[in-house]
């Protein structure tokens, strides 16, 4: 069954795709769902299964967990990796409690054993299609009111695509949000991510660095105060809860405050009610709140220096953001995000980045994470004086063996030849603009193999 048996250019219907390798499997899936306003594919290999998912829209995704080459899982991320919003049931006759968590974490909708209750999977199929709609209808407002995502999170590994996960599933549910991360790598951008996605999108999003504000202000700042409550007060000042009322509250570097200061944040979130300083007025809170925390909160509460219960009230969801080092391919997307950005604003006509320049970027450990990256871009940009970044207007730190005769792969970073086969495929893929055919071609590999590779190394299309 091929393609163009199913292109319908006027056919507005959500698209749902069967993978099922067994025939009498695959057509009575699809009889159960031939009268439902849907229009079905159905694929009769893994493969065709990713073929129809890259070439239209595919609004859910039915697929059988276990397949020869490709099985379910990786049919799932391949989805999921090319439109977050295409929802996959997976079905399979081995069910364990183990393989439907994994499923679950990987962005599953939902996941069914073998035999099944035709009723049940109808009824999953249909409230996949609603979830959809809903998703893209909330996505099309977002983009026609103008207030469509002007954050953008830039990575391609498969840690980043898990963050990315993390935060459209956060993002549909009004609950705390903890992000952890060393600093510099964009905690703040994660939560305004959440924040523009969620539901309170229109409200402010308000933040409040506990590591900046003196703890004797800090509770002023948070819960405001009235005229006179203490000296100096002149005036009544509505605090930041009250500013983030129908938004969201943000407290970065919570690991910071005090103990003091916890146990009154606490009281705020069991109850949701507050003072402001000096008032007798109880005030109601209509914030969301998260917070970042860029060490370990857990060895602070064995420390004594952090409330386990507040912890556990803060960390409903928990996103981890990991360091530059640990996901060094990202490094390239990353520098030409920023030469991108940055060239623009400070009108050079800068095009590329060498790969020696390139190299040296990708061995560097980045102890300031991905805001150290953005300055180093800048920096290189603001000194160089032609058409692309290289060597010569790197720091002086990074200079360091770039030069070396003893390097013949200096455009590489030395970790594993892993990192070097990642880093060819991003920087192929790159210069045939997204072209999979041609970067197959030019890598002498075939299609296939090139997905797995990209797969396994988190790498989607520039």
């Amino acid at each position: 069954m091929t393609l163009e048996e199913h292109e319908a250019p006027n056919d507005v219907r959500p698209v749902v795709l069967i993978a099922e390798d067994d025939i009498n499997m695959r057509k009575l899936i699809a009889t159960m769902l031939e009268d439902m306003p849907v229009r079905v594919i159905q694929a009769t290999s893994s493969q065709q299964a990713l073929d129809y998912i890259e070439s239209e829209r595919i609004d859910v995704v039915v697929t059988d967990m276990c397949m020869p080459k490709v099985d379910g899982l990786e049919v799932l991320r391949f989805a999921r990796q090319h439109d977050h919003l295409t929802q996959v049931i997976l079905i399979t006759g081995y069910g364990t409690v183990e393989s439907a968590v994994d499923s679950l974490k990987a962005g599953a909708f939902d996941y069914i054993s073998k035999p099944f209750d035709n009723t049940e999977l109808r009824h999953t199929v249909e409230m996949a299609v609603e979830h959809n709609r809903l998703a893209r209808e909330n996505r099309s407002l977002r983009q026609k009111s103008g207030i469509a995502d002007d954050i953008e999170i830039v990575g391609r590994s498969a840690s980043m695509d898990e963050v990315d996960r993390l935060i459209n599933a956060s993002a549909a549910y009004d609950c705390g949000v903890l992000v952890s991360g060393e600093s510099g790598c964009g905690k703040e951008m994660v939560a305004r991510k959440i924040h523009n996605l969620s539901g309170r999108s229109e409200g402010n999003f308000v933040a409040l660095n506990c590591a900046a504000v003196p703890e004797n202000i800090i509770e002023s700042e948070l819960f405001g105060y009235t005229r006179g409550a203490f000296t100096g007060a002149d005036r009544n000042k509505p605090g930041l809860l009250e500013k983030a009322n129908g938004g969201t509250l943000f407290l970065d570097e919570i690991n910071n405050a005090s103990l003091g200061f916890q146990a009154k944040l606490l009281r705020v979130l069991q109850d949701g009610t507050y003072y402001r300083i000096g008032d007798t007025e109880l005030r109601e809170m209509d914030a969301r709140v998260m917070a970042a925390s860029n060490r370990s909160l857990q060895e602070l509460i064995d420390n004594g220096e952090f409330r386990q219960d507040l912890y556990y009230r803060l960390k409903v969801i928990e996103i981890d953001i990991p360091s530059l080092r640990e996901r060094r391919s990202d490094i390239p997307v990353l520098a030409h995000y920023f030469l991108h950005k940055h060239s623009q604003r400070l009108g050079k006509p800068v095009t590329d980045i060498s790969t020696k320049a390139l190299g040296a970027l990708m061995r560097h450990d980045w102890p300031g994470n991905v805001r150290e990256l953005e300055n180093v871009i800048q920096r290189m940009l603001i000194l160089s004086t032609e058409d692309n970044l290289n060597e010569d207007v790197l720091p002086p730190e990074f200079r360091e063996g770039v030069e070396s005769p003893t390097r013949a792969l200096d455009c590489m970073p030395p970790q594993s030849l892993e990192e070097l086969e990642a880093f060819f495929i991003q920087k192929t893929l790159r210069e045939q603009a997204g072209d999979r055919a041609m970067t197959a071609e030019i890598l002498q590999i075939d299609k296939s193999t090139l997905w797995r590779k990209m797969k396994r190394y988190g790498i989607t299309e520039p």
